[in-house]
Order: C-alpha cells, then sequence, then structure tokens
C-alpha cells in the first residue's frame, strides 16, 4: 500500500491528514482511551508528546540554518510576527468601535482578538518545512511570542499590562541557537539531522489533533467557524502579500500564518481573571477560539498549498 505517497498528495497532508486522525480519535474516544492508557508509550506518543518531539523537529530544522543567514531567520520572524499581531488587534478593535459589545456576527472583540493574533506554532513550522527552507522554519521561535494572553489582554487594556517571562522567551529560542551552532562547527551533525525536519511532522501532528474535539464546531456555530474562515483568509493573506512585497524567496510561506493556536482557546478565561467586565462573553468566545482552532488546522495547509502553486507557476515563467 502506497500510504505515504496518497498522504503526500494531499495539500499539506503530512500536518492535516495525523492531526485530524488525532481529532477524530480523541472526539470519539474522549478521556477514556487516554486515561486507559495514562503513564504508558501509547499516551506519550499520541496524546501528550506534541511539544517535546515539535521542539527535537525545531532544533534539527536550525541544524540546517547557516550562520551567514541567522539574520534573515530573525527578520522573517519579526515580520510575520507583526504582520500577525498587528492584523489581529487591529480587526478586533475596529470590530469593537463599531458593533459595540454585541460583536459581529455574534463574534464579540475578545474572540476576534483571541483567535486572530495568536498562531498554531507547529502548523507553521511544519508548513514552513514544507514549502519553505530553515530559515523559515526557524522564524517560529520569534513567532512564538504571540502565543496567549499578552497582545490579547494589551489591545483590550485589561487591568494592567501582561508581562511574557523572559524564561518562555528564552526558551522558545534556546533550541535555534543550539542547532544552528552545532549545524554550523560540524557538517556531519547538520546530515544526520536534517531528516528530522520532515520526517517528525506527522509525529507531532497527531498528538496536536489529539487535543482538538470536532464537536465544538457544533457549539460554536456558524460564528466559530467564520471566525477559522476569516482567521485562514485575512491573516494568511496578509502574510503572504507582505513577503511578495519585501521578496522573500518563499512568500508563500507567509501565508502559514494563518492559524489559531491550540492554546488560543485558554485565553478568554485568562483575560475575564484580569478584567472582570469580560465574564459575560468569555464563555461563547472559549467555544468560538476553540472552532477556529479545528477550522485553520483544516484549512490553513490547503490555503498554503494554493499559494503554493501560484508561486511555482510565477517562479516558471519569471526562469
Amino acid at each position: 500500500m502506497k500510504i505515504l505517497r496518497t498522504v503526500k498528495k494531499i495539500p499539506g497532508g503530512l500536518m492535516v491528514v495525523p492531526l485530524l486522525l488525532g481529532a477524530i480519535i480523541n472526539t470519539i474516544s474522549g478521556d477514556a482511551l487516554w486515561t486507559m492508557f495514562d503513564g504508558t508509550f501509547t499516551t506519550y506518543l499520541w496524546k501528550s508528546g506534541a511539544m517535546p518531539i515539535l521542539a527535537v523537529f525545531i532544533f534539527c530544522n536550525a541544524t540546517t540554518i547557516n550562520f551567514k543567514r541567522a539574520g534573515v531567520t530573525i527578520y522573517k520572524g519579526v515580520v510575520i510576527t507583526a504582520v500577525k499581531v498587528g492584523l489581529g488587534i487591529v480587526i478586533g478593535l475596529l470590530c469593537g468601535a463599531i458593533f459595540g459589545e454585541a460583536g459581529f456576527l455574534g463574534l464579540s472583540t475578545l474572540a476576534i482578538v483571541g483567535a486572530v493574533s495568536n498562531s498554531n506554532g507547529g502548523l507553521y513550522a511544519a508548513l514552513a518545512g514544507e514549502y519553505g527552507d530553515a530559515t523559515d522554519v526557524g522564524a517560529v521561535s520569534i513567532l512564538s511570542i504571540n502565543d496567549g494572553p499578552f497582545f490579547t489582554m494589551l489591545a483590550l487594556g485589561a487591568a494592567g499590562v501582561a508581562n511574557i517571562p523572559m524564561s518562555m522567551l528564552v526558551g522558545c529560542i534556546v533550541p535555534v541557537i543550539v542547532g544552528c551552532i552545532l549545524g554550523n562547527l560540524d557538517e556531519d551533525i547538520r546530515e544526520f539531522c536534517e531528516p528530522g525536519a520532515t520526517m517528525l511532522i506527522p509525529f507531532f501532528a497527531f498528538p496536536l489533533g489529539a487535543g482538538l474535539n470536532i464537536m465544538n464546531l457544533i457549539t460554536a456555530g456558524a460564528p466559530g467557524i467564520l471566525l477559522g474562515v476569516g482567521c485562514t483568509v485575512i491573516t494568511g493573506l496578509g502574510g503572504y502579500i507582505v513577503y511578495r512585497l519585501l521578496k522573500m524567496d518563499y512568500p508563500e510561506v507567509g501565508g502559514a500564518i494563518g492559524t489559531t493556536a491550540g492554546n488560543a482557546a485558554a485565553t478568554p478565561a485568562a483575560v475575564a481573571a484580569a478584567d472582570a467586565t469580560l465574564l459575560a462573553v468569555a464563555e461563547a468566545a472559549t467555544a468560538q477560539i476553540t472552532a477556529a482552532i479545528i477550522v485553520t488546522a483544516i484549512l490553513c495547509p490547503i490555503f498554503v498549498s494554493w499559494l503554493h502553486k501560484i508561486e511555482v507557476r510565477r517562479r516558471g515563467a519569471a526562469a
């Protein structure tokens, strides 16, 4: 059976297929399956192992970064983070100013900013690895700072200014720095780690999916689905256009920011804890953001694949 070949034919298949399988299994079985195998390799591999495996993936990619291009990695990270966060904050605040507490089509400012300004670092890294180069993947170390409620709190003016612990920022960058150093010191290490840049994608995709419940799409309804579609189209297109304007080698990778981070579902509760006046909309915002997480995880790889085809034709015509 040509399973791998078939999966690769699907846009973003190495990421999307295992992610959907994980989500389907988690939706059907709930916690029962994972409780049964709690503390075993089964759970570590297919339920709770996403972050450690993703860390290895980022390290392997970092070994392929040439020191001469390290500045490019930082530059790309700053650009896509600014685009993602900037669009999320501007859109959210505009909707709040125009439509008030009722929100836009049932979407509160809290839901919009919480979903649109937070990106799925794992999915971005996977798509960057498939359609870009090592500098694109390395940019995730900068992009990761938009994970969590910081920018949402900042945008909404919640009680005081939130603060991202320095240890979190340093922790995101250390694997990239160490991998980059080792890969440049020893060519053999670079060659040894390079296959991990592709091979590990399905292994962190499945447990990422196992943290999702497809039934949340029903709970959130049309507004939640609309939020996910809007997030992919608006921020993904924004990232792509900016990358095109800046003449990046692989502008399609800019579209990979059109996702919502998995932990963004916890943002409404965190913000409501800081500003009690938002408690009334926090529950609905949580369901809508969760729906956006699922929708963008499915839609963004397809969107980036479409952009890639456009770029391949453009590069072919220019050759």
